[in-house]
């Protein structure tokens, strides 16, 4: 009796492993067949991206060039900026300082006497402080602006 309870166990455990390894081969083709299909799939994928790679390459080669020639633009620019400030900078002072001065000396000429009489009075600065004219002494004492005693 205990031979055939020893057959009947190896027979339950020889077809549990069949089972197993009937299982076993079923989800190797199937890996099988899947890295088969992400092969096919990411070879293209990966001849893309390189194509990408090599024309972004491209790109930045051209911007380089483009960033260089903008240097060189803005150097030049800079330079012949600097040349006409000296060429023609202190020159045009020196003519516009005449042509005020001109201004100027035809104006008191032209003004008649009584103008400088007109203006307001002029204060004079100490130490941060307006000292009130001699117009606002006359009135009382206090400026326009009140005094800060």
């Amino acid at each position: 009796m205990a031979g055939i309870l020893v057959a009947v166990f190896w027979a339950i455990l020889v077809s549990f492993l069949a089972v197993v390894l009937v299982r076993l081969a079923q989800t190797l083709r199937a890996a099988t067949k899947l890295v088969a299909e992400v092969t096919e799939q990411a070879v293209p994928l990966l001849a893309d991206a390189s194509a990408t790679v090599r024309s972004a390459q491209t790109q930045l080669d051209k911007v380089d060039a483009i960033a260089t020639d903008v240097q060189e633009v803005t150097s030049n620019a800079s330079a012949l900026s600097t040349t006409v400030a000296s060429a023609f900078g202190g020159p045009l002072v020196k003519v516009a300082a005449f042509g005020y001065g001109v201004r100027q000396a035809i104006g008191r000429r032209t003004a008649p006497e009584a103008e400088p009489a007109r203006r307001a009075p002029r204060r004079s600065v100490i130490v941060g402080r307006t000292v009130p004219s001699a117009r606002a002494k006359k009135q009382g004492g206090r400026s326009s602006r009140g005094s800060k005693d």
